[in-house]
């Protein structure tokens, strides 16, 4: 599989959820002080994230 959800502890001891793709960080949240706040994360961006409009501002 090319891309994947990655939760990972930070040097300050905080949890990031990241989404690679080809092992490139593509992008990931702010910091979770426990496991389960970063798998929240995901799940909600899993839900959320299909149906997400895209907003051109430039």
């Amino acid at each position: 599989m090319a891309h994947k959800f990655v939760i990972r502890k930070t040097s300050g001891g905080e949890y990031r959820a990241y989404f690679e793709y080809n092992s490139e960080k593509i992008f990931w949240t702010e910091g979770y002080s426990s496991k389960s706040g970063a798998q929240n994360a995901i799940d909600s961006i899993k839900k959320n994230g299909p149906g997400a409009k895209t907003a051109d501002e430039s």
